[in-house]
């Protein structure tokens, strides 16, 4: 399941990566976006607005170097199988994840906009926490290492 894992976030990275690259370009641009599914015709809106930059940084360009690392990192692990990359890639996506969730919020609560294009790349960001997850269990390596508990000792008897 390792291998299966790390291919497929191998796959969502490029596709997270070539959504972030879209949106980036169209950002540098300044062409509008190409957005009009449903209720999910926010695409300019967000982009728009004053929470689609941190550190006046795009957060379309750190989507690019997010998809990048990850994509850098599940490539290395197909080649060297290395613990340590599991456990990178393991924290890349918790760190995906919690902003991707955090920008989410943002979208809906304070835009009042949806973007097609900000949803997939958490619908990416989710799936590449899901199969992160499933590469390296958490638990086994933690109780693996970990010293047995003392023996219970019973106070003398008086």
């Amino acid at each position: 399941m390792k291998r299966v894992g790390v291919v497929l976030i191998l796959i969502f990275a490029f596709f997270g990566l070539a959504d972030s690259l879209y949106l980036a370009q169209h950002e540098a641009s300044g062409a509008p976006l190409l957005c009009n599914i449903q209720n999910l015709s926010g695409c300019n809106t967000v982009i728009a607005s004053q929470y689609s930059r941190l550190f006046g940084i795009s957060l379309a360009e750190y989507g690019v170097v997010f998809y990048g690392i990850v994509f850098v990192l599940a490539a290395l692990e197909i080649v060297i199988f290395n613990r340590l990359l599991r456990r990178a890639l393991q924290a890349a996506s918790l760190v995906g994840i919690i902003a991707s969730l955090y920008f989410t919020f943002v979208q809906i609560f304070f835009i009042g906009a949806l973007c097609i294009y900000c949803l997939a790349s958490a619908l990416t960001a989710l799936l590449i926490f899901i199969c992160a997850s499933f590469i390296e269990p958490i638990r086994k390596g933690i109780e693996q290492h970990s010293p047995p508990p003392p023996p219970l000792r019973m106070p003398p008897s008086a």
